[in-house]
């Protein structure tokens, strides 16, 4: 394509249009800003020196300036690559990855080899997850400066992100034997670089190249304690087993805390010759709680009733208060449970007798039996005997009523038993008992906001936050999720639905900006040589939306639209006119009625947004952050609820197509919206849920009552029910 007559300049104008990238590259974004306009003074129609301009403008926080002159130079010059770059820079910092990828898209078609644009182009697809068109990007890019270590890295990682590590590894031993300079330059940069080859063969499959690899590479590897791991990892997979068991020995040495360590070693040995196996390594490391755990995990009958009673009688002695957390675990096995509630019960019965475990025993602490009965509360909470456990952690407060775990158990057992008001007040006291503590002071404001007492809980939030800044904001820029989603749903029981959606959607932007803050460890990572860490990362944000906390802010936010929803629905039959049983007079009147409530309500509006307005600058001049829409008014201005609704449900239907409770959210939404089709495969995929027969039933009536389904569509949901049904 010919080269745009206005885009050369004179020789004067042409160096100090380099000047100009020096100036974006050195971030002098004012001296560039000037530069810029002295050469516009002269040539107001070189479109690449406005796109310049506008970035200028932009990282000066200009943005809409900003966006007006890079539109300008684009329109001046269209075959440009530096507009169409510069274009996609501002869509990159705006976070509009799509957009900014198309912008640097037709930037290569003008300048297919240019190293600054396939650099940028590369970030964007790793940070979108476009790895197919990566690998091609990657390899470009080394085409077209090969003496550049991070491109040969990229490469290595990119065939890696495509599952071809056998390709990634022939790039990092092309890359060894080029012996290119600036590469790996440190000792922690050298043993990162070799163990990232050694991972590579792994996931290639080839152990026994892997296992070779990681012997030659062990002198010059920092990270020792994986390369043991590796190192019994590969003897394990090579069928070496008496190596193997000497490697996790040592492991075990090391760190005898170790859950996996002593699995991985267990799984080497018959089942038969476990419990010898164990009890000789608890005679080596008898402080190891793990392998205490993994004992009383393996032993049955009276031999785990021997080794509970020492770990019961040891943890009630000490005063763990953590005992029943770690014997919990063995309530899966029915025979193990007895044993426990057997024991517990009876220490209880001895110690309140006569200060002892049973008959020749010698005398135990007094605190003994307080912590057997806040154990017995434990104990008949977890089984919901809840008067039972009301009335032995009662007993254990008159014993000592300073303990604080006490009155924290008390009002679990009360929020447990439905008694969310009573809950509150006890944690309160719990509270009282220990100001100092940040996690009781949560603890009490959650509890508060169950119980409804939502300003109450702010206030004893307030005690831990920053003075100088309200403890909402604080908490939200802590990125603090329990409290959003509890103040969420604290809102949605008293149908504030705006405040509600305003707390879930926090939580929403909390994650996207986990998904945003990778950004610049896509280049930092080649360039720092922790690839092994980079690529666990990327793998772990694929994930990050199984977190628990968002599938319960997920649930929260569809909730809330869903009753926001039904409200409307109803709020528009209780007002809806019916005209047809109305004179001619009737009918104008409610029009003018329905007209005059309507404009009233628009000039609230807006007398509410001049005001918010004025409260913002207001706060801008103080310095102080101002909350535009404290009421979350604009979550609700939305026509389409149950959109918004699907968008927290689509994520999680790929990342967690086995939850039934996603499916059960995402059937709620698709039968509101006569979705029958995509509805009955959210109910197929719900079939063990609580809620499985009383959605079937409404499925069945709101379909039965739709009568303009396509045939075709008809007939697959009704093989689904068939099958459903089954």
């Amino acid at each position: 394509m010919a080269v745009n007559k206005n885009r050369e300049l004179p020789p004067k104008e042409a160096a100090s249009f380099r000047n100009l990238l020096k100036n974006y590259e050195l971030r002098q974004y004012k001296k560039g800003l000037k530069l810029a306009e002295s050469i516009l003074k002269k040539h107001p129609d070189h479109g690449e020196t406005l796109a310049l301009k506008g970035l200028f403008l932009n990282n000066l926080e200009k943005k809409e300036e900003g966006y007006e002159f890079v539109k300008k130079g684009l329109l001046k010059d269209l075959t440009s690559h530096i507009c169409w770059h510069v274009y996609g820079l501002l869509y990159r910092a705006d976070k509009n990855y799509e957009e900014a990828a198309k912008c640097y898209a037709n930037a290569l078609k003008y300048n297919k080899n240019d190293p600054n644009i396939l650099r940028d182009f590369a970030l964007l697809q790793t940070q979108m997850r476009h790895y197919d068109a990566l690998v091609d990007t990657r390899t470009k890019l080394l085409d077209s400066q090969p003496q550049n270590p991070s491109y040969w890295l990229g490469l290595a990682v990119a065939y890696q992100l495509v599952n071809k590590p056998e390709n990634a590894v022939k790039v990092l031993e092309t890359f060894n034997e080029t012996k290119i300079p600036g590469g790996a330059t440190t000792d922690f940069e050298k043993s990162e670089l070799l163990m990232y080859h050694n991972t590579l063969l792994e996931e290639a499959g080839d152990y026994q190249a892997a296992l070779d690899h990681l012997l030659e590479i062990e002198p010059n590897v920092t990270d020792k304690g994986k390369w043991k791991e590796q190192h019994a990892l590969y003897l394990v997979k090579l069928d070496k087993k008496e190596e193997a068991e000497k490697a996790y020995r040592l492991l075990i040495s090391e760190n005898p805390h170790n859950v996996k360590y002593i699995k991985d070693f267990l799984s080497l040995k018959s089942t038969a010759s476990k419990n010898d196996i164990l009890a000789e390594l608890f005679t080596q490391y008898p402080r190891s709680k793990a392998i205490e755990q993994l004992i009383l995990e393996h032993s049955e009958g009276d031999s785990f009733k021997l080794k509970a009673e020492a770990s019961l009688q040891s943890g009630l002695r000490k005063g763990v208060p953590s005992l029943f957390a770690s014997m919990k675990r063995y309530y899966a096995n029915a025979e193990k449970q007895r044993i426990i509630e057997e024991l517990i019960v009876g220490y209880g019965t001895s110690l309140e007798k006569d200060g002892t475990f049973g008959s020749g025993l010698g005398k135990e602490p007094p605190t003994a039996l307080l912590w057997c009965w806040y154990y017995l509360a434990k104990h008949y909470d977890y089984h919901k005997q809840f008067e039972k456990a009301l009335e032995v952690i009662n007993k254990a407060i008159m014993h000592t009523p300073t303990v604080v775990e006490l009155y924290m158990t008390k009002g679990r057992i009360l929020k447990h038993a439905g008694k969310a008001e009573e809950a509150a007040v006890v944690m309160n006291e719990a509270r009282e008992l220990d100001l100092q503590d940040r996690f009781i002071n949560s603890k009490c404001a959650k509890y508060m906001m169950r119980a409804g007492k939502i300003e109450e809980a702010e206030k004893i939030l307030k005690l831990f936050t920053r003075k100088e800044v309200d403890p909402v904001q604080d908490l939200t820029d802590m990125q603090c999720q329990w409290f959003m989603i509890e103040e969420g749903n604290a809102y949605l029981r008293k149908k504030e639905y705006g405040k509600a959606l305003k707390r879930f959607h926090m939580i929403e932007k909390v994650y996207a900006d986990y998904y945003d803050d990778q950004f610049d460890f896509h280049g930092y990572c080649l360039r720092k040589l922790t690839l092994r860490a980079y690529i666990r990362a990327l793998r772990w944000e694929d994930q990050v939306k199984v977190n628990p906390f968002y599938l319960k802010a997920a649930k929260g936010a569809v909730d809330t639209y869903l009753a926001f929803a039904d409200s409307k629905a109803k709020e528009g039959e209780e007002n809806g006119i019916d005209e047809a049983n109305m004179t001619e007079a009737e009918k104008k009147k409610a029009r003018n009625k329905a007209r005059k409530a309507a404009l009233k309500a628009q000039q609230d509006a807006e007398a509410k947004k001049v005001q918010v307005k004025e409260d913002t600058s207001k706060a801008k001049s103080d310095k102080k952050p101002a909350d535009s829409d404290p009421e979350g008014e604009s979550y609700l201005n939305t026509d389409k609820p149950l959109e918004e609704a699907l968008k927290f449900i689509k994520p999680l239907e790929l990342l967690a197509p086995q939850s039934a409770e996603v499916h059960a959210l995402g059937f709620e939404i698709y039968l509101r919206q006569e979705k029958f089709l995509l509805a009955v495969k959210s109910l197929s995929k719900t079939t063990t849920a609580a809620c499985f027969k009383n959605n079937l039933e409404r499925f069945e009536k709101a379909y039965k009552a739709k009568q303009d389904i396509d045939p075709k569509i008809k007939q697959v949901i009704d093989l689904q029910l068939t099958e459903i049904k089954k």
